[in-house]
């Protein structure tokens, strides 16, 4: 039974045993209907009464195999967040499907200069509906946009949107936006990432672990990047149980935590009294026609154009004797360093393609001086 376990583990994004078992009984006459696996019924039957200390048990092996042997890219807004308030939760019924939390998950590969793709995380509070889209850069044009987008494809009426203070989320375009549609904007307390804690969840649990922390900034990848997130937002909504706190109890030193029965953010839709049978009905129709195993297929394609792309990225070229002579500046070097320099030229590794503030790779004939420079601040990083 644990190679066919394995296969549902592996459909299911390699998700513990806790959510995967509440999972199992939609998933697996999911994956029949769709042609993707065959049980008998002993088989089946032990599937749907496993527990999930037995899935982690059964599947402790195939997890080491894949077990793994953060920046901060908000700029404050501007005084108008003074005329938008802190959120307190009195204000919202966390309970009642629209009240979401916005962010933005920067796609920089550790390299802050030039413009980088963003991608604009929304996740709703009382489902754990999530919605993703990938913007060129952080400029409030384009992540306003993207927030109309998906506010026009989420099944639910944006409520309420309570986001960082980052400028790109605290300008006239939105506040006048949330104020035609009646919508309640709040902001979170500055440093206080627990103030957003549902989509700062997602940020991982979603984008990150299906992207990685690669650079990404052309054209090509933020047309691969929501190609992947057409796929990965009805995986993560229709797929992918989530477990909800219940109660939190402190005794002593330890702290005790209730979560509720996991449930995927669909499921909750459907239970929830805020949303129509219209809707309901809307949703479980393009749940029939969904299948998991397709749409992990799917992303898994575009990651490995994306990683294609990054690879190439990474491939090494010699630089010219101008990018030399740059490097040979610094003024922190001694003239006798700067001399052994010129006795022979380095070898300079960069980025094929990139401008000024991309990472080089430099070895130089100083013994065991070989480290990593910007190229636009003629600096080193991490010599050794």
């Amino acid at each position: 039974m644990t190679p066919i376990l394995v296969k549902l583990w592996e459909i299911a994004d390699f998700i513990c045993g806790k959510r995967l078992v509440p999972l199992l009984a939609d998933l697996i006459p999911q994956l029949e209907r769709c042609g993707e696996i065959k049980l008998d019924k002993n088989k089946k039957k032990l599937l749907l009464k496993i527990s999930p200390a037995t899935v982690d048990r059964l599947l402790s092996k195939e997890r080491r195999k894949y077990a793994l042997k953060h920046r901060a890219r908000t700029k404050p807004g501007t005084l108008l967040k003074h005329q938008i308030p802190i959120r307190t939760f009195s204000q919202w019924d966390e309970l009642k499907p629209g009240f979401v939390e916005i962010d933005l998950v920067s796609h920089d590969g550790g390299d802050p200069h030039r413009d980088f793709i963003q991608t604009l995380v929304v996740t709703d509070v009382a489902s754990g509906w999530t919605e993703i889209q990938a913007v060129i850069n952080k400029a409030q044009i384009w992540v306003f946009s993207a927030l109309k987008e998906i506010a026009q494809r989420t099944p639910f009426k944006i409520l309420g949107i309570d986001s960082d203070n980052g400028s790109e989320f605290i300008n006239h375009h939105l506040l006048r936006f949330c104020k035609e549609n009646k919508i309640t904007f709040t902001r979170s307390r500055p440093y206080r990432k627990n103030d957003n804690c549902y989509v700062e969840q997602k940020n991982y649990s979603v984008v990150r672990r299906s992207v990685g922390y690669a650079r990404h900034d052309t054209k090509e990848e933020l047309t691969l990047l929501n190609e992947l997130y057409q796929s990965l937002r009805l995986y993560t909504n229709f797929f992918q149980p989530v477990m909800k706190l219940k109660e939190k109890t402190r005794l002593g030193s330890k702290v005790i935590k209730r979560y509720d029965t996991p449930a995927t953010p669909y499921k909750r839709l459907l239970q929830s009294p805020h949303i129509s049978r219209t809707i309901k009905s809307k949703l479980e129709e393009e749940y029939r026609s969904l299948n998991p195993a397709l749409l992990r297929r799917e992303m898994t394609g575009v990651q490995e154009e994306l990683m294609k792309i990054a690879a190439e990225k990474r491939k090494k070229v010699t630089a010219s004797p101008s990018a030399y002579m740059r490097l040979s500046h610094w003024g922190h070097l001694t003239d006798g360093a700067k001399k052994r320099m010129k006795q022979k030229a380095p070898s300079v590794s960069i980025t094929p393609g990139t401008a000024l503030g991309s990472v080089a790779t430099v070895d130089l004939p100083l013994g065991r001086a070989k480290g990593t420079y910007n190229t636009e601040k003629n600096s080193p990083r991490n010599i050794r």
